[in-house]
């Protein structure tokens, strides 16, 4: 279990890299909690954000999915390393309607060179929460030298 200093450096390190990532300030996103290898990421339901049938879209759910896996993985990391998505499997169990998007991402095993996350997502509304999906991610660790930014 990390300290309160450490967890305090991972909270700021993952909020700083969320910031960063302009996708999620596009769609709204924003980070609920950050815990040693575990994220929550919530996003408010946008009628800009649906596909025709008034569901969030499929792509817009996966989005979050894959960044609560990535931040939970990154949440995890050396200062010196970031990670990046190299291949995720998502299953899209119920339409993704409500009041908000929670998602919460969370490392199974972390390596040297490649970490498993998995990540459910969950519509709320009036106080209840239905899954609508599940995805499980596996991102490499990169090398925060070689070009990329954590």
């Amino acid at each position: 279990m990390a300290d309160a200093a450490g967890l305090a450096e991972i909270e700021a390190r993952v909020r700083g890299s969320f910031g960063r990532q302009a996708i999620m300030t596009t769609i709204g996103a924003t980070v609920a909690a950050v815990r040693k290898g575990e994220v929550e990421i919530v996003l408010p339901f946008s009628d800009r954000l649906c596909q025709q049938h008034g569901f969030i879209h499929a792509g817009v759910v996966a989005t979050i999915a894959d960044s609560v896996c990535g931040y939970a993985a990154l949440s995890v990391m050396r200062a010196d390393a970031a990670v990046l998505t190299t291949e995720f499997k998502i299953n899209l169990l119920s339409p993704a309607k409500g009041e908000r998007l929670r998602a919460i991402g969370r490392v199974v095993r972390a390596g040297k060179t490649l970490v498993i996350a998995i990540g459910e997502v969950f519509a709320e509304e009036n106080r209840a929460s239905k899954q609508v999906a599940l995805i499980t991610a596996s991102l490499m660790v990169v090398e925060t030298g070689t070009g990329l930014r954590d």
